[in-house]
């Protein structure tokens, strides 16, 4: 058997640049639709101008890059292994003893280090300018006023009603009734002035408004006052404040086992959280499946077909796997199947079907 260090890397040089152009050219087009979208969703809006839309879809392209990863992936593989089985390269190092899975070491090698800086590099800029969008489109699209966030402290609501601006902390949280236990409010006017702050040891989500039960009230200069209950308008409702907790999407790799940590010691569910988590592991090993499938299909192609059989069959394979993947995922968040299983089977399942189908072909 003849290895080559220089064929090695020829070929992963190939797959590398064709990886590249690809991407660019997804992420061309994938820009060009944001900006339709977010011109059309901000047509009724006067105060977002062409400058903030162009803003807000550069900040969606690390994210929504990471998903074409899969696609770009594969129909890099494609083209590289065509073009050089049409050159005849791949032919000439056959003759000279070199087997497929030689020549598919490097760009499997490739493909698993490009998942691997995905996740651990791209990823968390991604999250970063994803959270700034989400932001934006909060501010200036949704308009909304209120905002959620979970800390190692607990939970932390910011509810703002014309000139009074209220603070809320809470140490822990019922996700099935919304009841916040051992609540503090800060009371503040015209955003700067402290007036008071409210001591509860619960409030419930009641038609619109926060209900405090045995409260305290105290306010500078004056001695402390025990309410049966205090009210706090809000516009917030359940669907509106599980929505507005942090999506996966927006937490860097590195922060997810944290923040799933926190979550769960708040009340609320990690499933969502721990699956992407999960997800992300499996991507290097979902990539050299890529990269089996798009041998299968191009290896072959001077003797068996053209062109369009490459690109057809690639199109079906990513439709196909985009759709098992939403389906096994859809299972693991309704945790009908565990979480682990949900994140690594698709990547571990197209493996096997990718090196069962490159058996078949080339060991007959």
């Amino acid at each position: 058997m003849y290895s080559s260090a220089t064929l090695s890397r020829y070929i992963g040089r190939q797959f590398v640049t064709w990886f590249v152009l690809l991407l660019l050219v997804f992420l061309g087009i994938i820009l060009l639709l944001d900006v339709v979208e977010l011109l059309r969703r901000a047509g009724s809006k006067p105060n977002i101008t062409f400058g903030l839309v162009m803003q807000m879809a550069l900040l969606k392209q690390p994210e929504i890059g990471q998903q074409v990863f899969p696609f770009v992936i594969l129909f890099a593989g494609m083209f590289t292994f065509w073009r050089l089985t049409r050159s005849a390269e791949l032919v000439v190092a056959r003759a000279v003893g070199v087997s497929a899975w030689q020549f598919l070491m490097p760009v499997l090698l490739a493909a698993a280090l490009i998942g691997v800086i995905k996740v651990t590099l791209i990823n968390p800029i991604g999250a970063v300018f994803i959270a700034k969008y989400d932001q934006l489109q909060t501010r200036y699209l949704k308009q909304r006023s209120s905002s959620f966030d979970i800390s190692k402290s607990g939970l932390w609501l910011r509810q703002q009603l014309d000139s009074e601006q209220y603070f809320i902390h809470a140490e822990a949280v019922n996700p099935a009734t919304l009841e916040l236990s051992n609540v503090i409010v800060f009371l503040f006017q015209d955003d700067k002035n402290y007036v008071g702050r409210i001591d509860a040891p619960s409030a419930v989500l009641k038609e619109r408004k926060w209900e405090l039960r045995e409260a305290v009230l105290t306010r500078p200069k004056r001695d402390p006052e025990d309410l049966p209950s205090y009210t706090i308008p809000t516009e917030l409702d359940m669907e509106q404040i599980e929505s507005s907790f942090a999506a996966p999407e927006t937490i860097s790799f590195w922060d997810l086992p944290r923040f799933i940590h926190t979550l769960e010691l708040t009340g609320f569910p990690a499933t969502r959280h721990r699956l992407h988590y999960a997800s992300l592991l499996s991507q290097p090993l979902l990539y050299c499946a890529m990269v089996l499938f798009a041998a299968a299909f191009s290896l072959r192609l001077p003797r068996r077909g053209g062109t369009m059989i490459m690109v057809a069959g690639g199109v079906l394979t990513g439709f196909a796997l985009f759709m098992a993947t939403d389906i096994v995922k859809t299972l693991g968040l309704s945790e009908t199947i565990p979480v682990p299983m949900a994140a690594w089977m698709p990547a571990g399942i197209a493996l096997l079907i990718g090196i069962s189908a490159l058996l078949h072909l080339e060991d007959g």
